[in-house]
């Protein structure tokens, strides 16, 4: 059990934020998925979540019961089972939506690239470790992107170029804080700048669709422009105060596509409308905000580089989400965190909240 001294110091406005986007989501499921269920329980979806929700509280109190420094020990053991799993995907991962991501235990079906960002989150967080203040030449940084590259590859191969970009996210915002040298930093962007227009020709067509419907999804209307322009309609109808839970017209009416996974944002828009989405937006900023202020108080360098990654984890996750369901970003499969429906994908949130709570409980040796 935790010592009652590590409670105390438990970080309670956290847990509480999560708590908060956890019950709005299991709310706004209900109300999106009621009337289109796979079986005729009208709140099969919901109550599936609800279910996996209480499952993670558990594994949400595990998380603080040992010291995250422990993670460091594990860390390439860890990424080796990651290959392993993604290595998997390809040979009997289930095919669904053109995408071959998910394994199928039983009932449950999960998608390794999902657990993937976490372990490559504590991985890097220990490699970086030791080569903080270190890295100030292409020589110093190629080993890291090598490490970072590997299940990059192996994730853009399913294809799942939303998850792969999440990678490269969470690689930029921890080598930022291990402190890169600024010019090198801007050179490595500058040459993935330069190097957009040859990557273009990897993408699969329905990606290069997606990225030419982003800057007019009129091109088609039907097909990939169908999803931004169906999510705009929906938050646009919701104005100021929202139609209403149970009374969006685009999501109750089925014309809003995955409505309860990757755009439930456009539901909270549409049924709650802009001060609701306000409000949903500040409660992610407090948790951003506070995983922040963890990053910056832990009691060493590890502590500081595994919050950063979940950090820019959470932080790629809401601004990608939010700007693909607004119609300011590209359509990619990225769940908004603790909010859209998904096993993998709330374990994986809840696993990282989880170790956010574990750095500030240890930020001061307790002494005995």
């Amino acid at each position: 059990m935790l010592n009652q001294r590590l409670l105390r110091n438990l970080d309670f406005i956290l847990i509480a934020v999560t708590a908060l986007l956890i019950l709005v989501s299991l709310v706004i499921i209900g109300s999106a998925t009621h009337i289109n269920t796979p079986s005729e329980d009208r709140y099969w979806y919901v109550q599936r979540q609800g279910f996996f929700v209480l499952a993670n509280i558990a594994v949400f109190f595990i998380m603080l019961n040992f010291d995250y420094k422990s993670l460091e020990r594990f860390s390439g053991f860890l990424y080796i089972f990651n290959l392993i799993m993604l290595l998997a995907v390809m040979f009997v991962g289930q095919t669904a939506l053109g995408a071959q991501r998910w394994i199928q235990i039983g009932p449950i079906s999960l998608q390794p690239s999902e657990f993937s960002k976490l372990i490559m989150i504590i991985g890097l967080a220990q490699v970086l470790d030791k080569r903080t203040g270190k890295l100030n030449s292409f020589k110093d940084i190629i080993p890291i992107f090598v490490y970072v590259g590997i299940p990059f590859i192996l994730v853009l191969k399913q294809p799942d170029l939303g998850t792969s970009l999440v990678f490269m996210a969470i690689l930029f915002g921890m080598i930022f804080v291990a402190g890169i040298n600024m010019r090198l930093l801007m050179s490595i962007i500058g040459a993935g700048i330069a190097f957009m227009p040859i990557f273009w020709h990897f993408l699969k067509d329905y990606q290069k669709k997606r990225l030419t419907v982003f800057i007019d999804p009129n091109v088609d209307p039907l097909g990939s422009g169908y999803h931004i322009i169906q999510s705009k309609i929906a938050i646009g109808s919701g104005m100021l105060f929202g139609k209403g839970l149970f009374n969006g017209t685009q999501s109750q009416l089925n014309f809003l596509p995955e409505n309860h996974t990757d755009f439930i944002f456009a539901v909270i828009g549409e049924e709650l409308g802009f001060v609701g989405a306000v409000i949903i937006l500040l409660l992610y900023l407090i948790l951003l905000y506070r995983g922040v202020k963890i990053a910056g108080g832990a009691r060493d360098n590890f502590g500081t580089l595994l919050a950063t990654g979940i950090v820019s984890m959470l932080a790629f996750h809401l601004l990608v989400n939010v700007g693909m369901t607004a119609g300011i970003m590209p359509v990619t499969g990225i769940p908004l965190p603790l909010m859209s429906y998904g096993v993998s994908s709330l374990t994986t949130n809840m696993i990282s909240i989880g170790i956010l709570l574990n750095i500030y409980m240890r930020r001061q040796k307790i002494l005995f």
